[in-house]
């Protein structure tokens, strides 16, 4: 039987692991699934919508997952953005997929 979801390892902003089931049928990405999940305060993640307009979503790559690159918008937010390491994505620019199976990601602090 084949699965339709990925496990994901989400460390929240106050440092607690959580290990999740993620959708791959959906069409969700990954500010999504921190959302449904409630793994950060309401109304800090995601303020934009998924539109890669406020960095809200920030997160840390924390595994050695080959990822889509940054597009152009995300490239531009993160450079505007706060706490920007060389691992920082935009979780609503990451859709959820096969290809995410244990990725760990911990979520970038407010600025």
């Amino acid at each position: 039987m084949v699965s339709n979801e990925v496990q994901i390892q989400i460390t929240d902003r106050n440092g607690t692991s959580h290990e999740v089931m993620a959708p791959t049928d959906l069409n969700m990405n990954l500010m999504e699934v921190i959302r449904s999940f409630e793994l950060a305060e309401e109304g800090t993640v995601g303020i934009c919508g998924g539109m890669a307009m406020c960095a809200s979503c920030q997160c840390y790559i924390l595994s050695n997952h080959d990822l889509l690159t940054r597009g152009d918008e995300e490239e531009a937010m993160l450079s505007e953005a706060f706490h920007v390491r060389e691992n920082s994505r935009l979780s609503c620019q990451i859709p959820i997929s096969e290809a995410l199976e244990n990725l760990h990601i911990e979520i970038a602090q407010e600025d």
